[in-house]
């Protein structure tokens, strides 16, 4: 179990680093895959930044914590994170998005962090 703890941590983590270079250095696309398309060249453009700033620095945080706390700590973080994407599935149903892509994606991204802290805690 604690290498699957530990590996789905670190994908998660490393999932986390790719949205946030996808938001930083390709917008357009990341925001239309988020499920609420955005001109990157109007007033989202700096949005969609923050976005990518968002995403990069949690994925390099959860890095660091499990390099250099433990899975304990990880796991706390990776609790904490999960309102990410159940945020991210309010905004895109909440903006007129799909809702495949709302529950698909981002409700089915915050249930495998859950999963993810849970084999963490244990172990």
């Amino acid at each position: 179990m604690t290498v699957t703890a530990y590996t789905l941590a670190v994908l998660l983590d490393l999932l986390c680093v790719f949205l946030g270079y996808r938001f930083w250095f390709q917008p357009g696309p990341a925001a239309a895959g988020y499920g609420v398309p955005a001109d990157p060249g109007g007033d989202a453009g700096a949005y969609l930044s923050i976005k990518g700033v968002r995403d990069g620095t949690l994925g390099l945080i959860g890095l660091a914590l499990l390099a250099f706390a433990g899975a304990q700590a990880e796991a706390w973080f990776m609790l904490a994170v999960a309102l990410v994407p159940l945020g991210d599935t309010l905004i895109v149903l909440r903006h007129g998005g799909a809702k495949a892509v709302a529950f698909g994606i981002h409700f089915a991204t915050a249930v495998v962090v859950l999963i993810s802290a849970g084999l963490l805690f244990a172990v």
